[in-house]
């Protein structure tokens, strides 16, 4: 009998249930696929939570995987019983040891790359995909302030912004997670418990201030993110680990040098499917090359995804974490 953790309400990580759940047959378009493994993002905590709504209740949560296919619905060509896929995004449901998804969401995985590989980046990969080619063409003359330097899309996109050759600015939270950041390419940490980022990003750009910040934390960076940058820089908010911002005047954009705001998703980025097979095969591209390097720092039994979840919140981890049905 297939598994999964099941939702019943929102809320702590205790809402997380271990039981059978039986994915059924694949219909038109769909096919189903056996979980080698399933990726853990605070996403997940967001819909966890009810911070980001779930369509409905029950549900299994999860957005990110990466298996075999073992069955396939009508009007599916591309895909075969036996093929390696991999996913991210919508509609959620990776909590699970087997599931029925539509195969137009699916990616083929190259042979080099493990499954467990691909379970860890593709959400976080294709983030950074966007994040540097999407919302701010990054170039070797760009300087960067990145929150969370260490964490699964920070550990990445340090390695892909050293392979660009720009220069990065990461705040992390201890000196071991400063120390992966710099192994990762991070060019200068900061410590946000020790030094106010603020003067770190003027004293290292000698007053201008940074091309673009990325931000995953939300409410307690927001407002001093936007002092770090340039005139005409960009503000990328595409997480809100530490709470959800508050309302926002727009003047500010003007007072702090005519700035830009924005709010991006993964989901609209790669909505449509030519869109999702450009940003994975530059992933798999910049992986295949060695210029990124997928760690998996932790792994967990699905049945423990309270506990995952719980250590993810804690701030205790870094880099990319999977879990294993």
């Amino acid at each position: 009998m297939n598994r999964a953790i099941v939702m019943h309400r929102t809320g702590g990580a205790d809402v997380l249930s271990w039981e059978e759940f039986e994915p059924g047959a694949p219909r038109s378009g769909e096919v189903r696929i056996d979980h080698e493994a399933v990726g853990l993002n605070f996403i997940d905590v967001y819909h966890r939570t009810g911070l980001y709504p779930l369509p409905g209740l029950p549900a299994v949560p999860g957005m990110e995987g990466a298996g075999v296919v073992v069955e396939v619905g009508d009007g599916v060509h591309d895909l075969g019983v036996g093929d390696r896929v991999a996913y991210a995004g919508l509609p959620v449901g990776a909590y699970t040891q087997s599931r029925c998804i539509p195969a137009d969401r699916l990616v083929k995985v190259p042979d080099a790359i493990p499954l467990k590989d691909a379970a860890a980046m593709m959400l976080q990969g294709m983030t950074v995909r966007y994040l540097v080619k999407g919302c701010f063409q990054v170039g070797p003359d760009s300087t960067v302030l990145l929150h969370a330097a260490a964490g699964g899309v920070g550990s990445i996109m340090c390695q892909w912004l050293r392979s660009i050759g720009a220069t990065v600015i990461g705040t992390v939270g201890s000196e071991q997670k400063a120390a992966l950041a710099r192994e990762n390419g991070c060019t200068h940490t900061v410590l946000y418990h020790e030094m106010d980022f603020v003067e770190a990003v003027r004293n290292l750009t000698g007053g201008r201030g940074v091309d673009v910040v990325y931000d995953s934390v939300g409410r307690t960076t927001f407002d001093k993110s936007l002092q770090c940058l340039r005139p005409m820089g960009m503000m990328v908010a595409f997480g809100q680990s530490s709470g959800p911002i508050g309302p926002f005047d727009p003047a500010r954009l003007a007072a702090g040098g005519s700035l830009f705001l924005t709010r991006p998703s993964l989901m609209h980025y790669t909505a449509a499917r030519e869109d999702l097979l450009a940003h994975a095969a530059d992933l798999f591209e910049m992986v295949g090359s060695g210029a990124v390097k997928i760690r998996v720092s932790r792994e967990y039994p699905l049945k423990d995804a309270a506990r995952a979840h719980q250590d993810l919140e804690s701030g205790k981890t870094s880099g990319s974490l999977i879990m294993i049905p």
